[in-house]
């Protein structure tokens, strides 16, 4: 089975960077679910907050595939036991959706959810979806890495879903990936390409981004000394990485996957030190509408 997984929120929305990166037609979905199931890539990550991922995943049939789906929003600071009820709710709402009986997966998608008095309610209402066998795995989407500590050390989780690339090794610095081990959390990253970004030539980056030339100059020499691509040697770093389950990567077209699977195969030369960066307002795209 390949640890390439597919992110479905193009099937959607219109989502990245890129001018390209509209949303996916029903019939360019059927076809990359058909070549991914003849890849051996197995799994599908949605959301309710995807547009109209689900129903099309639904429309498309996802037979065979394992599903990770994720919770809303939760209102104020507190979470109640309505939150709890909507979150059953909506996971019922997703699977008429999805037109399935349960999920591999289900995740808070803000991983703040899982930080507020009250959030044991979130949780324990997992353990019963769990019980009920429409749910195996139970997790967090996070976006800040001191968060998932706090998490971890306060819930039981089985399933982590984090950014992660070849520029930001946070999880690799905080030694996260052993701790993760000892406690039996499934990885799974996203961002490895931080939509879009690492590969776009260097004209073509907004404006807004110019302030990272140093770095962009070290990436695209690297790449060229190497004679590499930035799409091989974004996904065979990920790939390289022992620990991670999957890794999540949208696609707009079966052509779009079958370059990523080619390109994950390869050796993978030696990563300068300086090809790295903790600066937030680069790897988290939540950051990008302020620069």
């Amino acid at each position: 089975m390949s640890k390439i997984a597919l992110g479905t929120v193009q099937f959607g929305l219109d989502y990245g960077v890129g001018s390209a990166n509209k949303k996916t037609s029903l019939m360019e979905v059927k076809d990359i679910l058909h070549y991914a199931k003849l890849k051996g890539v197995g799994l599908l990550d949605t959301a309710p907050a995807y547009g109209d991922s689900e129903e099309i995943l639904g429309k498309s049939g996802v037979s065979g595939f394992d599903i990770v789906t994720k919770t809303r929003y939760f209102k104020g600071s507190v979470v109640s036991d309505n939150d709890a009820d909507l979150m059953e709710l909506d996971l019922d709402s997703s699977l008429l959706k999805l037109k399935l009986d349960s999920v591999y997966g289900m995740l808070l998608h803000n991983a703040n959810d899982a930080l507020k008095t009250g959030s044991d309610k979130l949780f324990g209402r997992f353990e019963k979806l769990k019980q009920q066998g429409k749910v195996r795995k139970i997790g967090v989407s996070i976006y800040d890495h001191e968060q998932l500590q706090s998490i971890i050390n306060n819930h039981n989780i089985d399933l982590v879903q984090v950014p992660f690339n070849i520029l930001d090794r946070r999880l690799i610095d905080l030694d996260m990936f052993t701790t993760l081990k000892k406690k039996k959390v499934e990885i799974h990253v996203r961002s490895i390409f931080l939509q879009g970004l690492l590969l776009m030539d260097r004209e073509n980056m907004p404006c807004k981004f110019h302030r990272w030339n140093g770095l962009w100059k070290i990436w695209h020499e690297w790449l060229s000394d190497n004679h590499l691509t930035a799409l091989e040697a974004t996904v065979r770093y990920v790939n390289s990485i022992e620990g991670i389950s999957k890794i999540l990567v949208g696609v707009n077209s079966k052509d779009h996957l079958e370059g990523i699977i080619d390109a994950s195969h390869g050796e993978l030369p030696d990563i300068p030190v300086e090809l790295s960066t903790n600066d937030i307002l680069l790897l988290n795209p939540s950051y990008w509408g302020e620069l």
